[in-house]
């Protein structure tokens, strides 16, 4: 397999919640490679490291161990964004395009955007049912409200991620690891790659004006989705691939510049 693009999700999420995204941006991109963090679904029995550092150092040898050669094609969300970011500061030669979605990161954003104010309760409801026999759905279910718009799709979802949850259990220890190891991630530098950051409008997890603001001082092309909340490839799979597709073209040069806004 040669320079597919790698796909890493956030915080508790794995492999399986690309759902209808995955293969969308096969057909249009060619080969996808959705690699777990450490601690979520084929790694779920792995200590999920406290530094963003330790999880680029994973990622790495997971995409060689799977085959894949650089120069990568990086598209990731949230926690993934973060381990995307520190990857191509540290190696800018491993990583020749990026695709940053609902992300967050010092010195880019406040701590009240990074995690809204108004989603605590919600997480701290999933956080109390995580392992609790028979209330692996409240868990699920608080997490849809925070990260969905879309609501048409809802028993759906919530019966596909009992599954995962089923399959593959992400320990408390490792989610609030890996809560910490967000926190705590500072970006240091500009990468060097042609970078495309997107958000949401309807985010109800993280504040949209954090990607705005990292685009801004990177000079990074944006773009922002009108309606949907957190999960972007959940909520509107087709246009996160349209964007992808417009932004960098079947060559992979990049045709965006700068930032536009919701569209």
């Amino acid at each position: 397999m040669s320079a597919p693009w790698i796909l890493l999700r956030g915080l508790t999420r794995e492999s399986r919640h690309w759902g209808a995204f995955a293969p969308l941006l096969a057909q249009r991109c060619g080969a996808v490679l959705p690699v777990d963090l450490p601690g979520n679904g084929t790694l779920a029995h792995v200590r999920s490291p406290l530094a963003v550092e330790d999880y680029v150092d994973a990622v790495r040898a997971e995409a060689q161990r799977l085959g894949a050669r650089g120069p990568y094609k990086v598209l990731a969300m949230s926690l993934g964004g973060m381990v995307a970011t520190a990857w191509a500061q540290r190696h800018p030669d491993e990583i020749a395009q990026l695709v940053l979605i609902n992300t967050s990161m010092r010195p880019y954003s406040r701590f009240y955007e990074r995690l809204r104010p108004a989603a605590w309760p919600a997480l701290l409801c999933a956080a109390w049912h995580w392992r609790a026999r028979g209330d692996d759905c409240i868990a699920e279910a608080m997490i849809h409200s925070r990260t969905c718009a879309r609501r048409d799709t809802l028993a759906a979802d919530l019966a596909a991620w009992r599954a995962i949850r089923a399959g593959a259990p992400v320990s408390r220890p490792n989610a609030i690891r890996q809560l910490l190891a967000a926190a705590r991630y500072t970006a240091r530098g500009v990468p060097r790659c042609p970078t495309l950051v997107l958000s949401s409008q309807a985010d109800r997890l993280v504040d949209p004006a954090c990607s705005a603001r990292l685009a801004s001082a990177w000079g990074a092309a944006w773009r922002e989705h009108p309606w949907a909340g957190h999960d972007l490839p959940h909520d509107d799979p087709q246009w996160l691939v349209e964007a992808v597709c417009t932004a960098f073209g079947p060559s992979g040069v990049m045709h965006a510049h700068g930032s536009q806004g919701a569209g």
